[in-house]
């Protein structure tokens, strides 16, 4: 019980602090000037969960899953050069050395988790809930500005209403580790309507911030908003033989998804896509796939047992 505590806090962690703090880049990169306050609440919330993720890494080695690490959620092969380009674009420092730090991670190679490191674990999940409560916050009051007229930022509503989602999805599974110690991946891992939504989404955004020239793009991208709306309406109407059917087309759809932001994700290293998405955006929302098909992946392997 202990072991899956301090495992799947760890592995969380390692995966939604880095999401939260480049959530935090991009709505600091999306101000105009003028908006000094929330470009500084934005950046101390950047720093911070660097700051946790810092503390996260450095607990990990030795124990975390070896999918989580062969998933490419964590980094991929692009984002050492998406970090680089961005921190570039943005004149927002980044911490690249943790890249290279989650790069070197290694799985599970001895079950020595005590009670100190149960202690240590805790107080980081106690101190990502505070951080999230003033995240969630930061991302609601910016949303109602924006909706109410008096704020004007280049990301979208619907994406501050994406990001904010994710941030409770974070949340509720850190309490849920700390409410519930009998925890499992199979109570963890059942959000395939969640994550069909946010690629959905993806697709959505991705259309919208390509320049107008890039017509293929966005036709794909289109495409992808259209079958994930589908796979919604599958689920909603529960119109698939069984749930094992649905876990299957998720799976083949986010796979082929995978390549697309892949390829997109080269593309705007190199220059060779028209756009308004930062590098580190692409990356990003790839790792959210690579993360995506890691659930499916043990979904469909749970379902088949």
């Amino acid at each position: 019980m202990t072991e899956n505590y301090i495992t799947l806090s760890l592995e969380t962690h390692l995966f939604f602090s880095r999401i939260m703090k480049e959530h935090s880049l991009f709505l600091e990169a999306g101000f105009p000037c003028k908006e000094n306050e929330l470009i500084k609440k934005a950046d101390s919330f950047r720093q911070e969960f660097e700051l946790l993720l810092n503390d996260v890494v450095n607990l990990s080695n030795g124990r975390i899953n070896e999918p989580i690490l062969t998933s490419n959620e964590l980094v991929t092969e692009f984002t050492p050069d998406a970090e680089k380009q961005t921190e570039c674009l943005s004149g927002i420092p980044i911490d690249r050395e943790l890249t290279q730090m989650e790069k070197n991670l290694r799985s599970i190679s001895c079950n020595e988790n005590n009670r100190e490191i149960f202690r240590m674990v805790h107080r980081l999940n106690e101190r990502s809930l505070d951080l999230l409560d003033g995240l969630i916050a930061l991302k609601e009051e910016i949303l109602q500005k924006v909706s109410e007229g008096n704020l004007f930022t280049f990301n979208y509503p619907l994406l501050i209403r994406h990001i904010i989602r994710e941030a409770k999805l974070y949340r509720f599974t850190i309490d849920d580790l700390m409410q519930n110690r009998q925890v499992s991946y199979r109570r963890l891992f059942g959000t395939e309507a969640f994550w069909n939504r946010i690629m959905m989404e993806h697709a959505l955004f991705i259309r919208g911030l390509l320049d107008p020239s890039e017509e293929e793009l966005i036709k794909t991208a289109d495409n992808f908003a259209t079958d994930y709306r589908k796979l919604l309406e599958m689920a909603k109407a529960r119109d698939c033989m069984a749930t094992n059917m649905l876990t299957k087309e998720s799976l083949e759809e986010t796979l082929k998804y995978q390549e697309f932001k892949k390829a997109g994700t080269k593309g705007i290293l190199s220059c060779d896509i028209a756009s308004l998405i930062l590098p580190l955006l692409a990356d990003h929302v790839l790792r959210e796939a690579n993360h995506y098909i890691r659930i499916l992946k043990y979904e469909q392997m749970w379902e088949n047992n």
